[in-house]
């Protein structure tokens, strides 16, 4: 079964149709600048990558898109849309309504749409690209991917934060944390490259991009996560500032005159290693190079990153009573070396051995970093988060 996965932005939507039985991706790409103007990048399997401007008012169109260029007579890859057995679409937040994937249905759609106060920019973008795939593929089942679903099995005293008990009662304040995709895909891969069972490991997801996210995994089930209500928590992050004193917002928003839309655009968008850097970048090829030239605030930046992963790292060590494997994964975590060096300095605690040249061996590939007979292995192994969605949505349609 061919399978579309379909990751829906308020004004991109990145694709991918995999075959499900043997996880070859058939082709994938991206629609740009929806709503303003638009442009399709296409690259079938094998193929040279197309660029193309093409007037997106709406996600239909761009979906519709997306569907031309599949079936292309030329460089499409299926001859028609029955070929396409099910769409797998990414759902940022299900709340506490989704433990799991489900298929869609009107009552689902509805679910989703209540959950849209806890993630504004992302629910109602997610289900725009459902409607629009619903329309132009009438009959075809449609699966949604939560990214919150995996971490629904952490604790009460995991997810609670010490407020007022009547705020989670009437609003479901409390941590859900995101990334789920990648944290399930990431640890299941840890598990078959260490030949243990799922259910008998303690793992240590480090989900390092310019959002990024740390999960503790115990025996199959996130038990904790950095992020909480929303995805600011947690870490230093590209443009987020991660956990900070709540008190910090009255004071910055008396000294700088400041209302409260104006305190979260600082600390979603100005914040983090941008921030830190003084403004140089959130990119970190950017933050490691202005750092060899000498730039003290890139330095700080990069310092702050690491020892901030470290520290949740022993944090979770601490939660499961111990820890198997330790795996970096996404942009950062699989690309720079310099993080994964930084982080594991501080963890020899844990009988961690780095070794330096895996170490700087291993960039957006898979393979181990720790020295052989390391009590706690680490690993990069990159995520696939279009292969997991894939997988989860075969499960549901078959």
């Amino acid at each position: 079964m061919n399978i579309l996965v379909i990751n829906c932005g308020s004004s991109s939507l990145k694709f991918q149709l995999i075959n499900a039985e043997s996880e070859e991706v058939l082709a994938k790409g991206l629609c740009e600048r929806i709503g303003i103007d638009g442009r399709l990048t296409y690259q079938p399997a094998g193929g040279e990558k197309e660029i193309s401007e093409k007037a997106m008012p709406t996600h239909t169109e761009a979906i519709q898109f997306v569907i031309d260029a599949l079936t292309n007579e030329k460089t499409g890859v299926v001859k028609s849309l029955s070929e396409i057995g099910a769409v797998g679409h990414r759902i940022v937040h299900g709340g506490e309504k989704f433990a799991s994937s489900v298929v869609i249905t009107e009552e689902v759609k509805k679910a989703v749409e209540e959950c849209n106060d806890l993630a504004p920019l992302h629910n109602p973008a997610n289900l725009i690209g459902v409607e629009a795939c619903e329309k132009l593929m009438p009959g075809t089942p449609m699966v949604a991917v939560f990214d919150t679903a995996f971490h629904q099995t952490m604790p009460e005293k995991a997810y609670m934060y010490g407020l007022p008990y009547e705020y989670y009662e009437k609003y479901k304040v409390r941590r859900y944390g995101f990334h789920g995709t990648s944290h399930s895909y990431v640890s299941k891969k840890a598990a078959e490259v260490m030949e243990k069972a799922y259910d008998e490991v303690k793992t240590i997801v480090c989900h390092l991009g310019n959002g990024a996210s740390v999960s503790a995994v115990l025996n199959g089930k996130s038990v904790d996560t950095s992020m909480g209500l929303t995805p600011l928590e947690g870490l230093v992050m590209g443009t987020r500032s991660g956990d900070i004193d709540p008190a910090i917002m009255e004071f910055i928003a008396q000294k700088e005159n400041l209302d409260i839309e104006g305190i979260m655009n600082v600390l979603n968008k100005k914040s983090g290693v941008f921030g830190l850097s003084g403004g140089i970048s959130s990119d970190f090829r950017d933050l490691t190079g202005a750092m060899a030239e000498g730039d003290k605030k890139a330095k700080i930046a990069l310092e702050v990153f690491a020892y901030r992963v470290a520290k949740y790292i022993g944090a979770y060590a601490a939660a499961m009573n111990g820890v198997d494997d330790i795996v970096f994964t996404a942009g950062i975590g699989e690309n720079v070396s310099y993080v994964r060096e930084q982080v594991c300095s501080y963890l020899g605690y844990l009988g961690v051995e780095l070794d330096p040249d895996a170490n700087e061996k291993f960039r957006g590939e898979q393979g181990e970093i720790t020295k052989p007979g390391c009590k706690v292995r680490v690993f990069v192994i990159p995520t696939n988060e279009e292969l997991a969605i894939a997988r989860e949505t075969l499960a549901l349609v078959k």
